[in-house]
């Protein structure tokens, strides 16, 4: 058992649900055996993202890798007192080791975002390091859940298809855009606005995950707040513009790392309850979709044994989100197409 209270809380924020599994009369023996990989574990994403899953008692081996540093955070995690065992590889020689036998790999490699940069800019640095990374996985873990957090998401998962399509082991249920930030953002503005207790709070993001692609559904928030049109409207671009917020104020030394490497580990969390068989995981996250007629969209996902078990409608929209919808498709199709072009060429 671990002792420190402050280890004890943050178990739990990652998994409660894995807790309660383990009070049902699970011990951690019966829980099983599952290996997580961190591509780009020695990043600003990627060391808090490897702390939070040394910390999920659902991963049985977790595997850290990125280009330099990688020996030094698994050596610094490895010393945490939960259940995992930890290898560090560091190098194209090692991906292949660091990633056999995956059953998650999320994906945080790439280089962040600085002050003036737009989403876009970052595309032609990370679209190459995704596209490499994709292509690993298909030879040494096709069966894995691929979580994509590398950003632009909009265009890097479309990347990660072709990749995978080109390799033969291209399984749409397997692959995910990480958009669970964008709704940890819409829960907290939102809980502060309504003045409820923000762990109860559950809002819906749709789209995708880059400025007005991301559409919050305030309208499907729960507890029912009474808001005001032109707070939700506040609260609509404050969440699409959370990213902006955290570069300007960590003035040009970082992005939005911590709660990120949050919102990436809550789900991975959920992947392996699906996989593990625990039902009704529902999550949101930008997969391949015909919830529009987009070939990709962000929206309630089912997860399960598979992967993505259904992915869910989209529900009643209000006028404002329906107007948001419509604003959003071409943006979130040029997008697309640009990732899909790239991994073509």
């Amino acid at each position: 058992m671990i002792k420190p209270s402050m280890l004890r809380s943050l178990q739990s924020a990652v998994s409660r649900g894995s807790s309660q599994l383990a009070r049902r009369g699970y011990s951690s023996e019966s829980t099983p055996e599952r290996k997580v990989v961190v591509l780009g574990a020695a990043g600003g994403i990627g060391q808090p993202l490897s702390l939070l899953m040394k910390l999920n008692p659902l991963v049985s081996s977790l595997s850290l890798y990125d280009i330099a540093g990688t020996p030094g955070v698994a050596a610094d995690v490895s010393h945490v007192n939960t259940r995992s065992e930890v290898a560090g590889y560091q190098g194209e020689g090692e991906l292949g080791k660091a990633l056999e036998g995956a059953d998650v790999v999320i994906i945080p490699a790439g280089v962040p975002r600085k002050p003036g940069m737009t989403r876009d800019d970052l595309f032609n640095i990370n679209a190459g390091i995704v596209k490499s990374l994709c292509t690993a996985i298909s030879k040494y873990c096709p069966k894995a859940l691929v979580n994509m957090i590398s950003n632009p998401v909009n265009s890097t998962v479309p990347i990660a298809a072709e990749v995978f399509k080109k390799a033969g082991t291209y399984d749409e249920k397997r692959l995910f855009g990480v958009t669970t930030l964008d709704v940890v953002r819409a829960k907290t503005f939102y809980a502060g606005k309504a003045n409820v207790p923000v762990a109860g709070v559950n809002v819906p993001v749709v789209g995708g995950h880059a400025g007005i692609t991301i559409l919050p559904l305030f309208s499907q928030a729960t507890p029912k707040a009474n808001l005001d049109h032109d707070v939700i409207v506040a609260l609509t671009k404050r969440t699409q513009d959370g990213g902006t917020e955290v570069v300007e104020a960590k003035a040009g030394k970082g992005s939005a790392t911590l709660s990120m490497a949050y919102a990436g580990a809550l789900f991975a969390d959920a992947c392996l309850k699906g996989l593990n068989g625990v039902p009704d995981v529902v999550e949101c996250s930008f997969v391949q979709s015909n919830v529009t007629e987009l070939p990709f969209f962000a929206s309630k996902v089912r997860l399960g044994k598979n992967g993505v078990e259904e992915v869910l409608g989209l529900g009643a929209l209000s006028d404002y989100e329906k107007q948001g919808l419509e604003n959003l498709k071409p943006e979130l199709l040029a997008s697309i197409e640009k990732g899909i072009k790239f991994a073509k060429q």
